[in-house]
């Protein structure tokens, strides 16, 4: 232990870490930007971070503020001790509604302090697009706005009072009227007057820089405000006192169309007399195909309130006829409101590639002109992109003139490092030639602080410095930001990525085969950190079970980021740190599809679980639970279900199987069934020949051994719908057709070849055992060729197995042909009734339904069919988002019981609880109706049964 780490720990009663982990954890924020810090520390109170700012004083070592980690231009990173208020200090102090004020700690989510403010009819103005992981003393210390600042202005509009510790240990109350200034700052400010009159542009979103033009008298000399958008730099926030505005009682969202962005931009200015919420454009190349706007190449999004719908409909409906567009819709149902800001809040990850998929990047990010400019600033904007190569798609706040835009700079070289400075200057002094500012938003932390001087000019940045001197005079909180700063294209993160190709078992099409560019995804903006799962997402449930960095999706990825830097995370894949935060991952792919940038982190789990262990002995739940289908297979083979369940019964017994297995102790083992869905498939009397369509309905282990009644049902009810169901074939013929899936006449070379069964590898997968599920899926091809040769779907009831068929198979076989084309034959048991049924009507059933939407269906497969299939039989009511938290394997593992149980708490088990009489309870994953039954006593059902029961006995039934 060093003897900062020993006085850190003997001063602060909070948390003090200077392991790799937490250190690992806080090198990057959201930015191109990644410095190595000392240790972190979550002070408990201010008495803490006055305690570590004198320790960290006494030794010469800087102190770096931080909130949720979402900081664009690298204001939250730093070489010293970094300060996490996320932990302890993220309390909402009190709210009075009647003087519309808030106390507040500098850890505080926004979107906690909205929820108490909501209750009251109140909110907080700004609201940038992470407001649900963006903290208060984030948004002060970068003078944070949001889509509404047309209406509310920024975050320092917002701020009355704010408790700060100066890095000598000095504690004020900062206000208006010189209230809390340091010794010194009054001085400086009557002195350069002048200058301060006359050299700050006049714009809604002036962010660079220090506000000192705050503390004149005439506006005030209000020193909070002038604190505000220091960027952690003059002193450390430990309370603030926020105002809070009237929310609107009623909103509208006009949604206008034009040909471009700059068409857009254009008109963003004329519709501000008409007092709008929000004024937000953004241009096609962001939107997703599937979005419902009206025609267009780029759209503003003009939001209107109001004290009843009918008004602020007809705000907005004023909106569009004082706007001259393409096209328009006016949207007043919240649902689609919220669907519509969704796509505009994603645009920060959706960003970052580009359509043809290659990565783009921050670093100018949000500059700002006056709004009557935007037009002709975004027109000069691209013609200087265009001269560099470069590419981008702005968006943003077009109201207030800020601009975001992710650029395809090539940060990977040196010659591609040069353009990016090159860019930035020449930039830089377009903005400036525009009348504007380099940060309209997110601060100039380290991307954009060496140009301040073409901004402001050498002698305002000197009394920047000056001023810093009066706040700060040892430069220990977060030097080389805002003032003697490092030169912009120093400390670049990907600088420490290897550059050569690591060899990888998954295929990462989507990123050219580089697993450091898979990687490289994770941006930071965090919307893993999301303290609750809304609507139909999942991602994180094991972050929001634990509240810790380490098991978010981004804390993953930069573990896995240093792990390939190999400067903190030294023993690569071998490394116990990335093995111990991707423990509580549980597979559940949501980052997959609610990640912005489509990070898949549990394709990167079992990845490094198969590096980690090769070669090694694994533990005993991989062998357990990975080669669960041999085990059940083997119970099948000798007939000893009934003996298995029977041994399973004994407590005693049990208890050994578990500790032997790695099994969590607080398990049940699942019971077996005593007659597999192969052998009652082969008993049954068979459909007829010239039945229709022809359908391959995927046997996958869990509904085989487990839960036969499933394949039953679906047999059923595809028979129903007019389908002729077969099995696919158990052993390896030349040219067979796919007939009822019964064993046919074998040859010679068939015999030789050996029979099997199809198997998704989704075990072997999942607990990276990833050699044994090439071997197994490369066997499953090798059956599923005749099948491959028709043009019969193939149908699988398991959406685990589903999920990885579609993609596990032909990323982790990017070598084998058929396994795309295998992949492409996938389909759920909705969508295959969707698709070869479509004339069939289900059975009306006439209930209301509960349960959960499984994970890897909304992640990969989509639910969109089962939505229709249940609406046509009557099933009525939404499912549940999040995880079940069982995950397959997961929730078995020793160890995963407690996060498990939790993930279910969040969702799941709420609405099954809360279900009237009658509901039927849904749930097509085995692991969710294991866990409905093991955690609330209660049977869900897959679709397939619940129709199959509407349709009554028949030959399947």
């Amino acid at each position: 232990m060093t003897d900062l780490e020993a006085e850190l720990r003997g001063a602060v009663r909070g948390d003090v870490g200077f392991d790799v982990t937490a250190r690992a954890l806080v090198t990057m924020d959201a930015s191109n930007y990644r410095r190595v810090p000392l240790g972190v520390v979550a002070p408990r109170d201010a008495d803490d971070v006055a305690a570590v700012l004198d320790v960290c004083r006494s030794h010469g070592v800087p102190v770096v503020p931080r909130g949720g980690g979402t900081s664009i231009a690298g204001q939250a990173t730093g070489t010293g001790v970094v300060l996490d208020f996320t932990r302890h200090l993220n309390g909402l102090v009190s709210l009075d509604p009647e003087a519309r004020t808030a106390v507040v700690q500098p850890g505080l989510v926004l979107d906690r302090l909205q929820e108490a403010a909501a209750s009251h009819g109140l909110r907080f103005g700004p609201d940038p697009s992470t407001h649900s992981r963006c903290t208060l003393g984030g948004m002060i210390g970068n003078n944070s706005c949001g889509s509404h600042s047309v209406a509310w202005g920024t975050t320092a509009d917002s701020v009355r009072e704010l408790s700060v510790i100066t890095a000598r240990g000095q504690r004020l109350r900062l206000g208006p009227g010189w209230a809390g200034a340091p010794g010194g700052l009054r001085e400086l400010v009557e002195g350069e007057r002048a200058r301060l009159r006359t050299g700050f542009p006049e714009l809604p979103r002036r962010i660079s820089g220090y506000a000192l033009d705050a503390l004149l008298p005439e506006k005030g000399a209000d020193v909070a405000r002038s604190f505000c958008g220091s960027e952690g730099t003059l002193g450390v926030l430990t309370e603030a006192v926020v105002r809070l505005v009237e929310a609107p009682r009623a909103r509208a969202l006009a949604v206008l169309a034009y040909a471009d962005e700059s068409a857009a931009a254009e008109a963003a200015a004329g519709l501000l007399p008409l007092g709008p919420l929000t004024v937000e454009g953004m241009a096609a190349d962001l939107v997703p195909d599937t979005a419902d706007l009206p025609r267009g190449g780029a759209w503003l999004f003009v939001e209107t309130g109001g004290g009843t719908e009918a008004e602020a409909r007809a705000r907005a409906e004023a909106v569009v006829r004082a706007a001259d567009v393409l096209d328009a819709r006016v949207v007043t149902d919240p649902a689609g409101q919220r669907a519509l800001w969704r796509i505009r809040e994603d645009a920060s990850g959706t960003a970052t590639r580009m359509p043809d998929g290659s990565e783009a990047w921050p670093g100018w990010e949000d500059c700002a002109v006056p709004p009557a400019r935007l037009g002709a600033y975004l027109r000069d904007f691209r013609g200087l992109m265009g001269a560099h190569g470069l590419r981008g798609t702005p968006y943003g706040h077009f109201g207030d003139g800020c601009i975001h835009v992710r650029i395809d700079f090539d940060l990977l070289t040196p010659a591609g490092v040069g353009r990016f400075r090159r860019f930035s200057e020449e930039l830089a002094d377009l903005v400036v030639a525009h009348g504007g500012s380099l940060s309209g938003e997110h601060g100039d932390g380290l991307a954009r602080a060496e140009l301040l001087p073409r901004m402001y000019g050498r002698e305002l940045v000197g009394l920047f410095e000056r001023a810093k001197g009066i706040w700060d005079p040892d430069d220990l909180l977060n030097p080389g930001v805002l003032v003697r700063p490092a030169p912009l294209d120093t400390n670049l993160r990907f600088a420490v990525l290897p550059s050569e190709p690591v060899d990888v078992a998954f295929g990462y099409p989507a990123d050219g085969g580089d697993f450091p560019a898979a990687v490289r995804r994770c941006v930071g903006v965090a919307k893993c950190r999301t303290a609750s799962a809304s609507g139909p997402s999942v991602m994180c449930p094991s972050f929001r079970a634990t509240g810790e960095e380490e098991h978010s999706t981004r804390g993953r990825a930069r573990l896995l980021h240093e792990m390939l830097a190999g400067e903190l995370v030294t023993d690569g894949w071998r490394s116990t740190e990335v093995r111990d935060a991707l423990d509580l991952c549980l597979s559940c792919k949501g980052c997959r599809s609610d990640c912005p940038v489509g990070v898949d982190m549990a394709t990167y789990k079992a990845e490094f679980l198969h590096h980690h262990y090769a070669g090694r002995r694994r533990p005993a739940g991989h062998y357990a639970m990975g080669w669960l289908p041999v085990w059940l297979r083997a119970v099948a083979r000798t007939r000893t279900a009934a003996v298995a369940n029977a041994l399973g019964s004994v407590r005693p017994l049990a208890r050994v199987a578990k500790r032997l297995g790695g099994i969590a102790p607080e398990r049940q083992i699942p019971r077996l069934a005593t007659e597999t869905f192969s052998r009652w498939w082969k008993r049954r009397k068979p459909a007829p020949a010239d039945a229709g369509d022809l359908v391959v309905l995927w046997p996958d282990t869990f509904t085989e051994h487990l839960s036969p009644a499933v394949g039953r049902a679906a047999v059923r009810v595809l028979e129903a719908a007019g389908l002729r169901v077969a099995l696919p074939p158990t052993v390896r013929l030349e040219r067979a057709p796919v007939g009822d899936g019964r064993t046919v006449a074998l040859d010679p070379v068939s015999l030789l070849r050996g029979r099997g069964r199809v198997c998704c590898g989704l075990t072997y997968v999942s607990t990276g055992q990833l050699d044994r599920a090439r071997a197994v899926m490369r066997r499953t091809l090798d059956l599923m060729e005749p099948v491959l040769d028709t043009a019969a779907p193939v149908v699988v009831l398991e959406p685990s197995c589903a999920a990885a068929l579609r993609t596990d198979l032909p990323e982790l076989l990017h070598d084998d042909p058929r396994a795309g084309r295998l992949a492409a034959r996938v389909l759920t048991f909705a969508e295959a009734l969707q698709r070869h049924a479509p004339d069939w009507t289900p059975p009306r059933l006439e209930r209301p339904v509960a349960g959960q939407t499984h994970c890897h269906q909304h992640a990969v497969l989509g639910d969109a069919p089962d939505r229709r299939l249940r609406a046509a039989a009557g099933l009525t009511g939404e499912l549940s988002g999040g995880c079940c938290g069982l995950a397959g394997d997961f929730g078995f593992g020793k160890g995963h019981f407690e996060v498990s149980r939790t993930c279910a708490e969040e969702q799941l088990l709420p609405s099954v609880r809360g279900a009237a009489d009658g509901t039927v309870i849904l749930a097509d994953g085995f692991s969710c109706r294991t866990q409905l039954e093991q955690l609330a006593g209660v049977r869900g059902r897959h679709l397939a049964e619940v129709l199959a029961e509407g349709l009554g006995e028949g030959p399947g039934g």
